[in-house]
Parts: C-alpha cells; structure tokens; sequence
C-alpha cells in the first residue's frame, strides 16, 4: 500500500509502529480480561491508563514525522511555486490510500477510546484501583476497610461523591498522589485529610440521613481480664442514639447533634480536631445561641473567624467508619469471645498483651517474635500446659498473628493509637473533646460529662454473677479492677490509651 513520501520517515514509522503495538495489546487485554472476569489489579492498570498513553504518543510521533520530512524536502528541494496547504489529489494512490486509512484508522480509534475511557473512568474508581495499585502505601487503609461494616460501599462513594466537581478535584489531588508513590516521599503513617473531606450530608446521607436515627439499641460487649483464668467480664449498654420514645425523633439521644434543627460549631486548636477549646451552639427555630469555652485552652477573639469554625457533621464522632485500628486488648478480646483463641489457656491474655505491646521494624519480625514469646512464656511458667496442650498454644499463637496484621502494620508505622477513634471515650478523648464538664458558657452552663447522658448500663459483671437493672433503670459502672473512686475522678482514655 502506497502511502504519501512524507510519511516514510523513522519518526512516523516508529509512531506507527508503537501505536499498532500498544492498539494490539489493549485489544487482546481486555479479552483477556472479559474471558477471565477480571485479573490482576495491575491489568486494568496497564489496559487503561498506561498503554493508552503510548497508544497516543505513537499517534502523536507520526504526523510530527511527516511535517519534519515535508519541511526538510523542501529545504532540500524547493518547488518551483511555494503553496500554503498540501494539496489533497484522491486520483492519486498514495492520497487515497492515506485518506482511508486515516478516516477508518480514526473511526477505530474513536470507538475504541471511547470503551477505554468508559472502562477507564469504572476502573479508577474502584475499589481495586484504590487500594491494590499502590500496594505498600494504602495495604493498612485497604484491609481495615474490608473488615469494616462498609466493605461493600465502594471507596469513591465516601471520599469522592457524586459530580463532576469533586471528581475532577480527587484525580487532580491523586496527580500528587502518584508523585509521592512514585518518589518514595509520603509520611508514615499517611495522615487522615479531614481538612479536605467532602461533607458528610453529600457522602454520608445518601444512606444515613438525619430523620432515620431515632431507635435505641443494646450493646453487648465481652472483656476479659490479664489474669491467670482470662476472667470475663460483660457488660451491656443501652445506647441512647435516639429518643426514648420514637414519636420525639432526634430531640434526645446521641444523634441530637445532627437534628435539622440545632446547629453544633466548633474550632479545633490541632489539625487532628483532638482538642476543642471552644464550641457554640444555636437553635435554628429560635435563633438562641450559646458559646462554650474551655479554661485549658485559650480563644482570642481573632481566632473565632468564619474559616476557622467547623459546623459539626457524622465525622467529628465517625471519624474511622471505614478504617478503624482496634487496640490489642480489643481485637484480643474479640478473638477470644469469636473462639480463635482458647480462653482455657491460662494466661493468654496475659503472655499476648506482653508481646503486642512492642513496636515492631517489619510485620514479619513480629511474627517470629510473638511465636517464641509467647512459646516461652508457656515453656517457662506453664511446662505441664507447653506439654499437654501445645496445639491450643499454636492456635492462639496463629489467631493472635491473624489480629495484629488487620490491626498493626508496622511498614507504614500504622496502629491504633496512630488514628484514634472518636466514638466513645474509652481509647481516645472522643466524646470528652467536648462533654469534659470543663466548656462553661457566659451564664455558667456547661456541657455535661454525664455518661448516662448517652447510654445507660443494664448489665455488668462476671457470668453467673451478673449485676441486672430493673426496667427503666440503670446500674452505676463499675470496674472490672478494684481502682477506688478513681474512674470518677479521670477519663477512661488517661488510662486505656497508655495501657498498650
């Protein structure tokens, strides 16, 4: 086939080689792709996004080849009469030739982009894409969210949303992304972005929306103690995240700070929003509005300014709902309580805190080191149990390395206390941010630290021996170790989030 002099040059040639190439294997990957159901999360990768660029740099070299050949002919050899345009003759073979296999080369192309655009646009926002390409770097990110109550919503719903505006705002953010991947320079461990977050009423109320929370629910939970029979210790809670009665809506209970008709702000004196010194609140029927301020931390008046105040949403409480780090006492309890780790072992809680405590350089030195810790400790203290029953040991030994790499990636520098979570209080300040006692407003209200505000306890203690509330009654806490009236006087986190 003759095609116009231009064209045969080493530029167009390799263009057009390189095109036909990258074409060809596009072609064959997605068949590859729609025989087998998918593949490897680096196939849509190489299918969609990395040949296609060199589909189009192919596309680009060959006319940048003919236009270099033209001028240089010219220079070479000047025609007689000097024309602006070239000139299009379809009685002569080599233009003809070249107009059908641009005009049938284009419609290929064009039909071809745009199924890789489509396919493209699916596969970058997938779930796949988002948390397998970049493997080392989002691994943490990527199993927290598979054993989370949202493992089926896909990645882009929370953190993109629907629109154009905010898609086009997370690819160019994911540029940088790709920047930091690819350089090695990125912090360990990734911080959260709350800063940049979408709103919670366009992510999170297109399922969760104000008017639905209104019933209340039981909390069972099990704990078990580090001493030498895993003593359990239960407790169950009625959690007050709605009204009492269902008729009130959102007027009580926890989910009161998002009723449509309360307005909770806030500054934060910390970019991880763990301290905050002031908060204002206002009834939007009424119009009243009241400021609290915390001694401890001090607002001057240039610092309340409408860029530095938060309204309050789903994730001030939520913040982990799809990534949370559990500390090792409750990713241990929870095995215990789900049998993968034999409660009959004396001293397993025990022999594990000692080992999950540590940090670790790589998750496979934590692996060895939690085996023959936990070996030892057996071998040492308990020869007759390392003898009799060294299979139980190797089931929690497993179990207990099954929970630290979904909790504790050492790689990235990841664990709980990394990313703390605000629901409760137990493990981090979260609800006591605000509910401290210590917010007082002008006309000396405060903002109550009354736990039984949020949930009441209607049972605790060891089985057997449980403590019972009566109906529409509630027992006081009480803690499991004998710590006198200090419970009172301190929150739970001053503790529990030094333990381990």
């Amino acid at each position: 086939m003759k095609l116009p002099k231009a064209f045969y040059n080493w530029t167009s040639l390799s263009g057009a080689t390189l095109a036909m190439i990258s074409f060809f294997i596009i072609v064959f990957l997605i068949l590859i792709s729609m025989i087998y159901s998918g593949g490897s999360s680096y196939l849509g990768l190489f299918t969609y996004i990395i040949l296609p660029v060199f589909l189009v740099i192919g596309l680009i070299l060959i006319p940048i080849g003919m236009i270099r050949k033209t001028k240089k002919d010219k220079k070479t050899a000047p025609a007689p009469e000097q024309k602006k345009w070239p000139i299009l003759n379809l009685n002569d073979t080599r233009y003809r030739n070249a107009l059908i296999v641009f005009s049938f080369g284009t419609l290929i192309f064009l039909m071809v982009s745009a199924i890789g655009s489509y396919e493209a646009y699916h596969y970058t926002e997938s779930v796949e894409f988002c948390g397998k390409v970049c493997h080392e770097v989002m691994k943490p990110e990527y199993i927290a969210y598979q054993n989370s109550p949202h493992a089926r919503v896909a990645c882009v719903d929370c953190h993109v949303g629907p629109g154009a505006g905010w898609y086009v705002k997370s690819k160019l953010s994911g540029l940088y992304q790709v920047y930091a991947v690819t350089t090695g320079n990125y912090p360990k461990p990734i911080p959260t972005p709350v800063e940049n977050l979408r709103p919670a009423r366009e992510t999170c109320e297109e399922c969760h929306w104000p008017q639905k929370f209104y019933s209340r629910k039981l909390k069972f939970r099990k704990h078990y103690l580090a001493d030498t029979k895993n003593t359990e210790w239960d407790i169950t809670m009625e959690m007050k995240i709605g009204s009492n009665y269902e008729a009130l809506g959102l007027k009580e209970g926890i989910h009161w700070h998002i009723n449509p008709d309360v307005k909770i702000e806030y500054i934060a004196a910390d970019d991880k929003r763990e301290v905050i010194p002031w908060v204002r609140y206002t009834d939007t029927k009424t119009g009243e509005s009241v400021i609290y301020q915390s001694p401890d931390t001090t607002i001057n008046a240039k610092q309340v300014e409408p860029s530095k105040i938060r309204t309050m949403d789903c994730i001030d409480c939520h913040n982990r709902p799809s990534h949370n780090y559990h500390p090792p006492q409750e990713y241990f309890d929870n095995a215990i309580t789900a049998g993968k780790v034999p409660k009959e072992l004396p001293d397993i809680k025990v022999a594990a805190m000692g080992v999950l405590s540590e940090d670790y350089p790589t998750t496979d030195s934590a692996m060895e080191f939690i085996e023959s810790e936990i070996n030892t400790y057996y071998e040492l203290l308990y020869p007759e149990v390392y003898d009799t029953a060294k299979a139980l040991i190797d089931q929690a030994i497993e179990a207990t390395k099954e929970e630290f790499k979904k909790n504790v990636f050492p790689g990235m520098k990841v664990k709980w206390n990394k990313y703390p979570n605000h629901i409760g209080h137990l493990n981090s300040e979260g609800c006591v941010r605000c509910h401290d006692d210590k917010h007082v407003s002008m006309n000396g209200r405060t903002i109550s630290r009354d736990c039984n505000s949020c949930h009441d306890i209607v049972a605790q203690g060891t089985p057997g021996k449980m403590e019972q509330a009566s109906a529409l009654e509630t027992l006081e806490f009480k803690h499991p170790i004998d710590i006198g009236e200090a419970w009172r006087e301190t929150h739970c986190a001053d503790c529990h989030k030094d333990l381990y």
